[in-house]
C-alpha cells in the first residue's frame, strides 16, 4: 500500500492550514492548527480507502501517469508479482475451439463433392434447431412437459413434467397417467381425468409444450461419431447430420439402424427419403443408439442420366432395370455400356435399353448410359445473301450439292466464296489454338539466358507474352470450313447444325493490324497489296513489312514473305479479291535464338485466327 511520508505533512503543514483558512495570530492557533490536522488524516484516510476500493494495487493513482491511474486496462495482468517469478504472457486471441461451433458450421465440403449417391444429404441443414410442431402420433414419454390449463370454478394454468412412473399431478385430481398416450388424445385423457373429481363448472386443456430432452448415441460408419444431444421428436436425420452425415467412402446410406440396448426397433434406407420423399418417424428416447452399417455393394452411373452418381445395392445382384429408377436416364438414353470389374482386365459389355430387365449388375461395376441412335433429319441454316428460306429441314446424310441446288440466288451473291461453319470444325479449331497457346507459354516459362542482362531481358519479354496469350485464350473460332475452290464440295455430308453463309459482293478490302489508319477500302483491280496498305497510312513502327497475311473470304489464306518470297518467288505478291481481309503482324526481335524464332511462328499462326475471327 502507498501512503504519504511523514516529512510531507510537517513541511507542509503551514499551507494545509493556510488552505483552511487559519493564521498563526494567537496562543489558541495551535490548537487550531492540530484540530485541523485531524481533519486532514481523517480526510487522507478517507481517501486512500476509496482509491483502494477503486484499484487496491495503487491507492490515489501515485504510482501510475494520471492518464494509466484513471484508465487501467482491466485485461492487463496484475502488477502485483511475487519477488523473483517472471511475469506470465498473456495471450492475444482465443482460439475458436471447433468442437464448441454449431453443427453447421463444420466443413461438410467432403459431402458436397463425392461422387455418392445421398452424401450431399448431410450439409448441417438438418442439425439446426427442430420444428416446433408435434407429430399427432407423437407418444408421450417421461421427461416431456405438459401445458395443463383449468378454468371455471377452479383455476389452474401451469406446465407439468411427466414423472418417471408416466404421469402428471394435476392439483386437487391426483396423478393422471399420461405415458404412451398419443399426442392427438392428450387432451381427452386429462379431461376424462380431471371430470372424476370436478363434476361440473371446471374445464380444462392440455397440450405438449416440449419435448423430453435427450442425448442419443451415433456410431458406425459417420464423420464424427460421439453423443449428441436434442429432443426426443427430432428425426434421425438430425442426429446423423450432427455426426457429419454418412462417410461417403465406408458408410451405407440402405442400412442405417437405431438400436436401444440388445433390440433393434427400426432399418432405414434413406434412398426412400431421397427419391420418394418417405421417412418413417421413430421417437428416439435417452441413450438410443443409431449405428449407420458399413457400405455394401455399389454400381458406378456415368453418361446421359440424371442421378450420375454411385449407388449403393444389398443384394448381391442388381438388376439394371432396378438402377434406371435409381439412375433416370434421359429421355435420348438408347443403350447402356457395362465396364465390369474383373481384376486387372475391364471387360466392357453393350446392351440396348429394353434388355434391362435381363442385365445384371456386380458390385464394382460401371455404367454407362449413351444414346446410340442415328437422327433421322438434320437442321442446316443458310444465311446471307440470298432469296431462299433460312432454315431446311433434310434426311441424316444429305450433301452440300442437294443443299446449294435449292437455293436461289441473288444477282449480289458471292457464289465463288461460299463459306460454310461447323461446330465440330470449331472445337477443334479451338483445341489447336489453345495447343498454340500452351506451347508459347511454356517457352515463355522455360526460356533460358546466358548473361544477367540476356536473363532480364527474356524475363520482360517473357511477360508481354504471357499477356498476349491470356488474351488469346479468349479468342473464340469460328469453325469455317474451306470449301470455296474444292473440287468434291457437292459430296461434302452435313452434319446437324451447319450454316452455310453466302457473302454479298459488297466490293470491299478490309486492312488492319499494324498500320497507321486500319480501315476499310473499295476494291480496285488495279491495285497491288502495297498499295491498299499505303491507302491505309502505310506501315506503324512496330509492323514487319515481310509478314502480311491476306485472308480471303472463302476461308483461304495467302501470306507475302518478302524476305523468303512469296512460295519461293522473290518479290511475289497474294492478289487482292474484294471482300478480302489484309492483316499486317507486329514485329518481334527474336534475339537470335531458335526457340524465339519457333515462338515467332507460332504467333504468326495464332494471329492469323485471331485477325480471321475479329474481321470476317
Amino acid at each position: 500500500m502507498t501512503r504519504l511520508p511523514p516529512p510531507f505533512l510537517m513541511t507542509n503543514f503551514p499551507q494545509l492550514a493556510a488552505g483552511f483558512g487559519l493564521r498563526r495570530q494567537s496562543s489558541n492557533g495551535w490548537r487550531a492548527w492540530i484540530a485541523v490536522l485531524i481533519d486532514v488524516l481523517l480526510l487522507l484516510a478517507s481517501m486512500q480507502s476509496m482509491a483502494l476500493a477503486a484499484d487496491p494495487s495503487d491507492p490515489l493513482g501515485i504510482g501510475a501517469p494520471p492518464s494509466q491511474s484513471r484508465n487501467r486496462d482491466k485485461t492487463a495482468p496484475s502488477s502485483t508479482v511475487p519477488m523473483g517469478q517472471p511475469l506470465q504472457a498473456t495471450p492475444s486471441a482465443v482460439v475458436p475451439d471447433i468442437r464448441t461451433q454449431p453443427p453447421q458450421f463444420f466443413d461438410y465440403s467432403a459431402n458436397l463433392n463425392s461422387d455418392v449417391f445421398g452424401a450431399n444429404l448431410f450439409t448441417g441443414s438438418f442439425a439446426r434447431d427442430g420444428a416446433t410442431q408435434f407429430n399427432p402420433d407423437y407418444l408421450v414419454a417421461v421427461g416431456d412437459k405438459i401445458q395443463v390449463r383449468m378454468w371455471g370454478a377452479f383455476e389452474f394454468d401451469a406446465p407439468l413434467t411427466v414423472d418417471p412412473q408416466g404421469n402428471i399431478f394435476l392439483p386437487h385430481v391426483g396423478p393422471v397417467r399420461v405415458l404412451g398416450v398419443r399426442n392427438q388424445d392428450l387432451q381427452r385423457v386429462v379431461e376424462s381425468g380431471s371430470s372424476r373429481v370436478f363434476r361440473a363448472n371446471v374445464y380444462s386443456y392440455a397440450s405438449l409444450a416440449a419435448a423430453q430432452p435427450v442425448r442419443v448415441f451415433v456410431g458406425g460408419f459417420v464423420n464424427r461419431p460421439g453423443l449428441y444431444s436434442g429432443t426426443s421428436m427430432d428425426s434421425l436425420l438430425n442426429y446423423l447430420d450432427q455426426a457429419g452425415g454418412i462417410d461417403p467412402e465406408r458408410g451405407s446410406f440402405v442400412n442405417v439402424q437405431v438400436k436401444r440396448g440388445s433390440l433393434t426397433r427400426a432399418t432405414m434406407n434413406l434412398y426412400d427419403f431421397l427419391l420418394a420423399g418417405r421417412m418413417p418417424l421413430i421417437q428416439l428416447a435417452d441413450g438410443d443408439v443409431i449405428f449407420v452399417a458399413p457400405r455394401q455393394n455399389t454400381v458406378k452411373v456415368n453418361g446421359l442420366a440424371e442421378n450420375a452418381k454411385r449407388f449403393e445395392f444389398s443384394q448381391s445382384t442388381l438388376k439394371l432395370a432396378d438402377l434406371m429408377k435409381l439412375a433416370k436416364p434421359r429421355p435420348q438414353t438408347t443403350h447402356v455400356r457395362v465396364m465390369r470389374n474383373s481384376g486387372t482386365v475391364r471387360n466392357t459389355e453393350y446392351f440396348p435399353l429394353a434388355d434391362a430387365s435381363v442385365v445384371a449388375l456386380l458390385n464394382g461395376d460401371e455404367v454407362d448410359f449413351t444414346a446410340d441412335k442415328k437422327p433421322g433429319t438434320i437442321a442446316v441454316r443458310v444465311e446471307g445473301e440470298h432469296k431462299s428460306v433460312q432454315e431446311y429441314v433434310l434426311p441424316y446424310g444429305t450433301k452440300l450439292g442437294e443443299v446449294i441446288r435449292q437455293i436461289e440466288f441473288s444477282e449480289r451473291s458471292d457464289i465463288a466464296s461460299l463459306q460454310l461453319f461447323r461446330l465440330s470444325a470449331k472445337e477443334r479449331q479451338r483445341q489447336a489454338l489453345q495447343t498454340t497457346l500452351k506451347f508459347l507459354e511454356n517457352a515463355a516459362l522455360t526460356a533460358r539466358s546466358g548473361t544477367n542482362e540476356e536473363a532480364q531481358l527474356r524475363k520482360e519479354e517473357a511477360e508481354l507474352l504471357l499477356k498476349w496469350v491470356e488474351r488469346g485464350k479468349n479468342v473464340e473460332p469460328s469453325g469455317q470450313i474451306y470449301i470455296a475452290q474444292a473440287s468434291e464440295r457437292d459430296e461434302l455430308l452435313l452434319e446437324n447444325g451447319d450454316v452455310l453463309r453466302i457473302p454479298v459482293k459488297d466490293g470491299l478490302v478490309f486492312v488492319s493490324g499494324e498500320v497507321i489508319f486500319p480501315n476499310t477500302i473499295a476494291y480496285d483491280r488495279a491495285l497491288g497489296l502495297n498499295d491498299y496498305i499505303q491507302n491505309a497510312g502505310g506501315y506503324t513502327q512496330n509492323a514487319d513489312a515481310s509478314r502480311v497475311v491476306v485472308a480471303h473470304r472463302d476461308g483461304s489464306y495467302d501470306e507475302s514473305n518478302r524476305g523468303r518470297g512469296f512460295f519461293g518467288l522473290a518479290g511475289s505478291e497474294p492478289t487482292v479479291r474484294p471482300g478480302d481481309s489484309i492483316l499486317v503482324l507486329p514485329k518481334i526481335d527474336v534475339k537470335s535464338r531458335q526457340i524465339f524464332r519457333d515462338v515467332v511462328e507460332a504467333l504468326f499462326r495464332v494471329a492469323v485466327i485471331v485477325g480471321v475471327v475479329h474481321n470476317m
